[in-house]
């Protein structure tokens, strides 16, 4: 082989190695900017999931506010109904009395 064809194989070798070397560079930056929007993306998940948690817990908390106030509500109108049941049977029993006792005064 004479220097010139050996030189020009050699040219052809190293090329060859650029462009294997080009290409493993490329695919090593779309690799980075792939990880790199995982990173990202898994970033802002977690900045959700942080986000829910306190959303979750606030309506959790406002759940348990709103619970009370209902049972504070019904035990307040059950108070309420027994005592207008009180007031209608007073009521009822009234007339009852005061009718007796209109008849017998009226003979």
């Amino acid at each position: 082989m004479s220097i010139p064809t050996a030189v020009e194989a050699a040219l052809k070798r190293l090329s060859a190695a650029l462009d294997h070397l080009d290409a493993a560079a490329d695919r090593r930056a779309r690799a980075d900017a792939a990880r790199g929007d995982l990173e990202e993306e898994l970033t802002l998940m977690q900045d959700d999931r942080s986000r829910l948690a306190i959303e979750l817990n606030s309506a959790l908390a406002r759940v348990g506010s709103l619970d009370l106030a209902y049972r504070e509500a019904e035990r307040r109108l059950e108070r309420a109904g027994a005592t207008i049941r009180a007031a209608l049977g007073e009521s009822v029993a009234e007339p009852d009395e005061g009718g007796a006792e209109a008849t017998e005064q009226e003979p």
